[in-house]
């Protein structure tokens, strides 16, 4: 709750007050809401509030009452810090929640299991296993507006205490295991994201969300007043002008057969109106192109743990075949590709399709990921229903990237254009008036300069490892997967490596490299990534003949907290994914806020970037998606690039040969091989390009009035960048709301 109370603290405009108040011994600012707390950065899942629609506090400033309803969960899965850590060997990170409160008034059953019986009155599914789901309500307030929306979580509680008389009959251990079942869907977080693992456990979460959301939604449709339980309402004509509901990845995606079943089977709606009103009620929003990571459950898991839903599910799928036929009567090839049933020797539910079919919009999370989902990975449905697609960039919320973590840049910006940008942040493009004013180019350089040194100063506290605070902070921190292409950079500090190692008199610009992220517990080649990292460090940053000219770090436990230090001090993003691979990144958002620069390729929100602030103003590089698909056609042949470019080869004998790992001379053996002979991204292609991009960086690092002004631009472009215009997209394009930036008068004001 640390990170939230500040930023709610920055929204009712207490922020400095804070600051000035007595604080007592052992909980100062950063113990009140300080750095133990904060949720890794960039996790996702079933129980991520805010990682993915962006700017919960959005909501509450476009003036609308928005409830979010993500799992309460007590820790978070562990995941690999730096080494090679086992499944069981990771920490729990405890998550507590000092400030939610439990509305045990409002608790809800959610059913698992059980069988269906088909009668004169429908269908009645039976004999479940019940765990009860327990709200927590959170006020998330808008900024300085006096409106406060509510973050509800969900935890789960057995529905009965322990039984006394269950010891006395030697049921005691059965008794435990119970309870403890029951309680473990909030107990811990399946955080992968990219890497889709189809464990019970994580389906159970998906599904235990999503009953007790429709439920306390359907319960306050019908009621007559805010917080009454009295049914008024018993038509659900309207409700789709009342709710909407939009499914942030295919996580809640059993939002659509729960509430198909709870509109048929409780409601007796007929089943041509309850659909009507899930179309109507449903949007979904795809995060990812990557098939590794769309979901895909297993029939027989669906079978055993919601077999209503299964039903369901053929009914929608069926319906929607016959309407395909319909369109394209004889294209049975197009009736395998668009069916929610996949066929395989393991059967499986597509749960992007059955999203696309439910909702009555689709959109992708930056305009290449959108054009991409159209032409390519969903094309069959665009061409069926092209009304449906739609594009929204993500945004990022400007008071926690800007004003809560890099306060110094706010406030030089503040001096210059006034306050208003914190609200409106296309105020921004006023800088444009300020690129050549020497005085702003000399607080900006000093702001950024300021952010370093406090960097520098917390990676020796909490590290023990000294950095120059001169050196160009190179920083890539995203979770770690192989289209992110950390590789990239590995090989590129290999090379640099190489570079000083060959002419060590030569004047090198000062470098310090730091990677950052978190690996899936399951991801075995991201694992070894971290591991390649650390290893690199540990040779370049004890080699005498390298000093401070180059440093390689890996910075553990990446979180927001981290983050909020990291990103104001860093002097280029490294935004490198494989063209046509990343949905959007909002990190690259949060470093353009900061006065980063960008060395990246044109994919994600990176395009737009470009757009707004002038591709001459990023560090481009690489492939576009059109060279991906071309090389594709042609064929990727890593061994082409190994054989013609000696800097590249040089590097990949180095880690064949156990340069980096001497003790352990085959350690990454897995790296090499993969690069070599089966990598999706494309690693090699890439190289030459990055690597002479890079020169460029350091070129321009030596003239730090070019780079400051180059800054200067890249902040007066980020205006696009807000969550608060993604978030006033989604509500009149989707949602069907007009925001307002209306400001409600405070209790003690008179009102009109």
């Amino acid at each position: 709750m640390g990170r939230t109370l500040q930023n709610t603290m920055v929204n009712l405009g207490l922020q400095s007050a804070l600051r000035r108040g007595p604080v007592p011994a052992g909980a100062g600012h950063g113990g009140a809401a300080g750095d133990r707390g904060g949720r890794g950065a960039g996790q996702r899942g079933p129980g991520a509030p805010g990682s993915l629609l962006p700017g919960l506090d959005g909501h509450a400033g476009s003036g609308r009452l928005r409830l979010r309803h993500p799992l309460r969960v007590r820790h978070l899965q562990p995941e690999d810090l730096g080494g090679l850590a086992g499944g069981g060997g990771g920490r729990l990170a405890a998550l507590r929640q000092p400030l939610g409160e439990g509305a045990a008034e409002y608790t809800i059953p959610v059913h698992f299991y059980g069988r269906v019986e088909h009668g004169p009155h429908g269908a009645k599914w039976l004999d479940t296993q019940v765990v009860l789901a327990l709200p927590y309500d959170t006020p998330v307030p808008g900024y300085r507006n006096n409106t406060v929306n509510t973050m509800r979580l969900w935890s789960a509680r057995a529905p009965n205490e322990f039984n006394l008389k269950d010891f006395n009959v030697g049921g005691y251990i059965q008794a435990v295991l119970d309870r403890n079942l029951a309680e473990n869907i909030s107990r811990v977080l399946y955080p992968n994201d990219n890497f889709f693992e189809g464990k019970e456990l994580r389906l159970k979460q998906e599904y235990f969300v999503v009953a007790a959301t429709l439920h306390d939604i359907i319960r306050r449709f019908k009621s007559a007043k805010f917080g009454s339980r009295d049914p008024v309402r018993t038509a659900f004509d309207t409700f789709p002008d009342k709710v909407a509901i939009q499914l942030n990845d295919t996580h809640p995606s059993l939002a659509i057969p729960e509430l198909m079943r709870i509109l048929v089977d409780e409601e007796q709606l007929s089943w041509d109106k309850a659909w009507e009103v899930t179309v109507r009620t449903c949007a979904y929003t795809n995060h990812t192109v990557l098939p590794e990571a769309l979901e895909r459950w297993p029939l027989h898991l669906l079978e055993a743990l919601l077999p209503r839903h299964l039903q369901i599910i053929y009914e929608i799928n069926q319906r929607f075949l016959d309407r395909v036929y319909a369109h394209f009567p004889g294209d049975h090839e197009r009736l395998r590709r668009m069916s929610l049933v996949e066929e395989g020797a393991v059967k499986r539910i597509n749960m992007a399709h059955l999203c696309i079919v439910g909702s009555h919009a689709v959109n992708g999370v930056a305009r290449i990921h959108s054009d991409i989902l159209k032409n390519s990975v969903f094309k069959d449905f665009y061409e069926l229903e092209p009304h449906k697609f739609q594009n929204k960039t993500n945004g990022i919320t400007p008071r926690r990237w800007l004003l809560l973590c890099n306060p110094g840049l706010a406030e030089v910006i503040a001096q210059r254009i006034g306050e208003e940008f914190v609200a409106d942040l296309d105020q921004l493009q006023q800088l444009r008036n300020f690129v050549d004013d020497d005085s702003f180019i000399r607080d900006v350089a000093k702001v950024k300069q300021e952010n370093k040194l406090k960097f520098a100063a917390f990676l020796e506290k909490e590290y023990g490892v000294r950095v120059n605070p001169a050196s160009l902070f190179d920083i890539q921190v995203k979770r770690i997967h192989e289209y992110k292409r950390q590789l990239l950079n590995c090989l590129h500090v290999i090379t640099l490596y190489n570079r000083i190692k060959k002419e060590p008199n030569k004047s090198f610009v000062p470098r310090t490299v730091m990677i950052g992220g978190k690996a899936a517990p399951g991801y075995h080649m991201a694992k070894m990534i971290i591991k390649l990292v650390t290893a690199i460090g540990d040779v370049v940053n004890h080699d005498p003949a390298v000093g401070d000219r180059l440093r390689v770090l890996f910075l553990e436990n990446y979180r927001v907290s981290l983050a909020e230090k990291v990103i104001p001090a860093a002097d280029l993003s490294e935004q490198i994914s494989t063209a046509g691979t990343e949905a959007s990144g909002t990190g690259n958002m949060k470093f353009m806020l900061n006065g980063a620069l960008t060395i990246g390729t044109m994919d994600g929100a990176n395009v737009e970037m470009a757009e707004e602030a002038g591709e001459e103003n990023l560090f481009i590089f690489g492939m576009r998606v059109e060279d991906v698909e071309a090389l594709d056609r042609q064929g990727y042949c890593a061994r082409d690039y190994y054989e013609r470019v000696p800097e590249l080869r040089q590097a990949v004998d180095q880690l064949s040969s156990g340069f980096f790992s001497p003790r352990q001379p085959d350690l990454f053996r897995d790296i090499v091989n993969m690069l070599m002979n089966h990598d999706r991204f494309k690693v090699f292609a890439d190289y030459e390009a990055y690597v002479k991009c890079q020169e460029k960086v350091s070129a321009l690092y030596k003239n730090a009035r070019e780079w400051t002004r180059m800054v200067i631009r890249n902040v007066a472009a980020a205006g696009k960048f807000s969550s608060d215009r993604t978030i006033a997209q989604y509500a009149r394009e989707i949602w069907g709301a007009e925001p307002t930036r209306h400001r409600i008068p405070a209790p003690d004001e008179p009102r009109e």
